[in-house]
């Protein structure tokens, strides 16, 4: 039976909020090492595959784990249904983007600079429109449990190895508040082996950097 929403219990969306702020913040340094000539770096390269597996992750997770969730709420609300398949529509139309700038990477031609621009455009598109309807909509029906179960899968779908690079690649150039209100977010224990282990291991891999 699925739990009922308490109206006087809101869901923290700082983690959804925070990896949307990473996946733009990489296609602009992506936009910008192309600019710089240094589309082939192995660090930009490396960034690239990174923020690709990230995105599938992200998308995958929600497919799978969220939206199924909301969808068994909203059986009688016919506008909250077309908004999920709205977001349905908008996961397909990233594919033939990430692969079009995946190709253009590694394997050259087509005019990365504008198909960078292109991805960006509609990404962006996609979050802001899922955080202004979508977020809303799962505040009024979800409750924070159900908001948990998501993460969950999300943790689960990544693995430990997954983890170890996904919570410092978010908070990768973060502000010292944004950073914090993140890493909030998780156990203590965590926090502190991302400090001490994560971190530094990340930081190693000096993605996008040329």
């Amino acid at each position: 039976m699925a739990e009922s929403k308490d109206p006087n219990v809101d869901i923290d969306f700082t983690v959804m909020y925070a990896t949307h702020k990473a996946f733009r913040r990489d296609l602009r340094r992506l936009a910008t090492a192309v600019a710089a000539g240094q589309a082939t770096a192995p660090q930009v390269r490396a960034g690239w595959d990174n923020f690709d597996h990230q995105l599938h992750n992200h998308h995958s997770v929600e497919d799978r784990a969220l939206w199924p969730q909301v969808e068994a709420k909203i059986a009688d609300r016919p506008d909250d249904q077309r908004l999920m398949k709205e977001m349905e529509e908008e996961h397909a139309e990233l594919g033939p983007r990430i692969e079009a700038v995946d190709t253009a990477i590694k394997g050259g031609g087509g005019d990365l600079a504008a198909l960078i621009e292109d991805l960006y455009q509609v990404m962006d598109g996609h979050f802001t429109h899922e955080e202004e309807a979508a977020l809303p909509l799962i505040q009024d029906v979800l409750s924070p449990a159900e908001w948990r179960t998501f993460g969950l899968a999300n943790a689960k779908n990544l693995g430990i190895s997954g983890v170890s690079v996904y919570i410092p690649w978010v908070i990768d150039d973060a502000t010292p508040d944004d950073q914090k209100r993140f890493l909030g977010s998780f156990p203590p224990p965590l926090r502190v082996v991302n400090k001490l282990i994560w971190q530094r291991g990340y930081a190693k891999k000096e993605l996008f950097k040329v």
